[in-house]
């Protein structure tokens, strides 16, 4: 019996790897910085040129979706529920790694069915920013900067050659932006437009679409 689990597990798994989208992670000096492309495909077809793949958890948490959009909203609302339910109850918000772990536990407990889903936790707490991987079994890996999704290769090579350790969210959402950029030109299955979110003492707070639009001028004019 076991054995039949495992086997859907692992196919399902390796139909997932082709879902297509780009997502980025970095924890920076002053904050963390999230950042995703919005293109929504569906094999070859692209079903959404503006998906929402970067959502607000609570003021100091956010959370990047790739993979199912059905499986992954679904991971959004029982976090939220989660963090809603801790900030009643303590009357304060939710630590950045608790929230990461009721995500691992929710994709572990479904494992043998797994949800179709691989996210980034990001936020603040009182122990500064942190950011964490989620995969779609539920391993948990605290990362500094990461990219996932089919244009993450195109990602991690900005990255790697410019992140640094310690930098402020004033530079680091700049680079999340050029690596989100990178990857729409060279990966079909990432495109269309991009959005970055800042996460800070000051709380959320999402870049405006003229701030965008000045992203991609400059990006787009490098190149």
């Amino acid at each position: 019996m076991s054995r039949d689990y495992n086997q859907v597990g692992r196919k399902t798994a390796a139909s997932a790897m082709y879902h297509g989208t780009t997502t980025v992670g970095l924890v920076c000096s002053d904050g963390v910085v999230l950042a995703t492309d919005t293109r929504v495909t569906a094999g070859g077809f692209i079903a959404h040129k503006r998906g929402k793949k970067l959502l607000k958890i609570d003021e100091n948490i956010a959370m990047t979706i790739s993979g199912g959009v059905a499986d992954a909203q679904n991971v959004v609302d029982t976090l939220k529920y989660y963090c809603n339910l801790y900030r009643m109850e303590r009357n304060r918000p939710m630590p950045v790694k608790a929230a990461a772990q009721v995500v691992s536990n929710m994709l572990f407990s479904s494992r043998y069915y797994p949800y179709i889903a691989d996210v980034l936790v990001g936020g603040v707490d009182k122990s500064g920013g942190s950011l964490f991987n989620v995969d779609i079994f539920g391993s948990l890996n605290q990362e500094k900067m990461i990219a996932t999704g089919s244009g993450s290769p195109v990602a991690y090579g900005i990255l790697e050659a410019e992140f640094k350790e310690g930098m402020p969210v004033a530079k680091a959402h700049q680079l999340a932006a050029k690596a989100i950029i990178a990857a729409t030109k060279r990966n079909v299955a990432t495109g269309d437009h991009f959005d970055v979110a800042i996460l800070d003492k000051d709380g959320f707070r999402e870049l405006s679409e003229a701030e965008k639009d000045k992203l991609l001028a400059q990006f787009t004019s490098n190149n």
